[in-house]
């Protein structure tokens, strides 16, 4: 082999990769621990980024429509921006405000439901163990260790006061964090808001000053991509969970079921979460439900799956599948990959993530297609040339 400058280069890089690939392997723990160490410190950042791209999405829609020329152009930012924030602050504190009286009220009546259910269930297995006396004189024949039980629950409880203290501490001083988090997250993404387009232009001087032109074009579709992407699953999946809290509403209302207000908010959050979410409202409801009528809980557990197949096969591919361009096996599959990974956030991240790569890697397979076509095609046609 030549050693030429190019050779030596190639030398000098393959070196560099092996002795990095060397140390991390070798110093793989500590460096796992350096990084969660700078997402930790990066944590506000993140948020505040999060936050910006969240508030983007109704600001460029409310910037685009404000007819705004001249001098008050230049308010049409700060106009739209704050526009955003009520928007979505507006949403919260409505539903706060639908759901507290509504939620006063349901505890309420548990009050007064839940006695009666105990006590039906008590009548219930007192007919049971009087037509099963076999039932009582195995019950009787079971050993409990009362001493021991005592012994245990004091124990614990030895142990648990004195840890009281310092869990409380610890709970305090996590809820200052959060709060202090939060709030230099969301100064950020004001800033981020108000500059991004400066921003963007920064980005893009610094990967054309150190990037060679193919890598710096290929970067921005991707983010683009990602981009476009994202906002409109964030945007469907809204529209989509506020379709759902509707039809559970209409539905419950007309069946004349208890809760209703409260299943159709609560069905409506929930369902923000793809695929999985909705069960957790079905679950609250039922429960909900079955305490003032075990008949109001099964017609609701019914309604519940018959309105989701109409979700999942009518409205969802429609207004969220269409959004993303992502199949239903691959979103079924994001959602369990993102929630077995991250929790929740997981669920919400995975599926526009893996919208763009399928994306991607439908682009790449389509090229590949092209360019050996186009050699199938050349190979055939030269010996027809000679």
């Amino acid at each position: 082999m030549e050693l030429n400058r190019d050779t030596i280069n190639k030398l000098r890089w393959l070196i560099v990769f092996t002795v990095v690939v060397v140390v991390t392997g070798v110093n793989y723990r500590k460096l796992l621990e350096l990084l969660g160490s700078l997402v930790h410190i990066a944590s506000p950042f993140i948020l505040g980024a999060a936050i910006a791209f969240v508030l983007n999405v109704p600001m460029r829609n409310i910037e685009r429509h404000l007819p705004w020329k001249g001098k008050l152009e230049k308010l049409k930012r700060p106009a739209a921006m704050s526009l955003a924030i009520l928007a979505v602050a507006g949403v919260l504190f409505l539903v706060t405000f639908v759901v507290a009286p509504e939620m006063i009220n349901t505890f309420s009546g548990l009050q007064k439901s839940v006695p009666i259910f105990f006590a039906g269930v008590k009548n219930q297995a007192e007919e049971l163990f009087a037509s099963n006396p076999q039932i009582l004189e195995y019950l009787g024949s079971v050993q409990v260790d009362w001493d021991q039980i005592l012994q245990n629950m004091a124990e614990f409880l030895k142990t648990g006061a004195g840890s009281m203290l310092s869990t409380t501490m610890s709970a305090a001083v996590s809820i200052v964090n959060g709060v202090s988090t939060f709030a230099i997250g969301f100064i950020f993404a004001i800033y981020i808001l108000f500059q991004k387009e400066v921003l963007g232009r920064q980005l893009c001087s610094l990967m054309n000053a150190f990037l060679p032109e193919p890598a710096v074009e290929r970067t921005l579709y991707i983010a683009a991509l990602a981009e476009r992407t994202f906002s409109s699953f964030l945007t469907g999946q809204c529209v989509e969970a506020v379709i759902l809290g509707v039809m559970f509403f209409v539905a419950l209302s007309i069946l004349r079921l208890p809760y209703a207000l409260l299943v159709g908010v609560l069905i409506a959050f929930t369902a923000l979460i793809p695929i999985f979410g909705a069960f957790v409202g079905l679950g609250i409801g039922a429960f909900l439900m079955l305490m003032v009528n075990p008949m109001d809980a099964l017609i609701f557990t019914i309604t519940f799956f018959v309105l989701q197949q109409i979700e999942g096969n009518l409205i969802y591919p429609h207004v969220v599948g269409g959004s993303v361009g992502l199949p239903s096996i691959w979103v079924l599959v994001a959602v369990t990959v993102g929630g077995s990974m991250m929790g929740v956030v997981g669920m919400l991240l995975f599926i526009p993530l893996c919208s763009v790569l399928y994306a991607l890697l439908r682009e790449a397979v389509h090229g590949r297609l092209a360019q050996k076509k186009a050699h199938g095609d050349e190979g055939g046609s030269a010996p027809g040339s000679r």
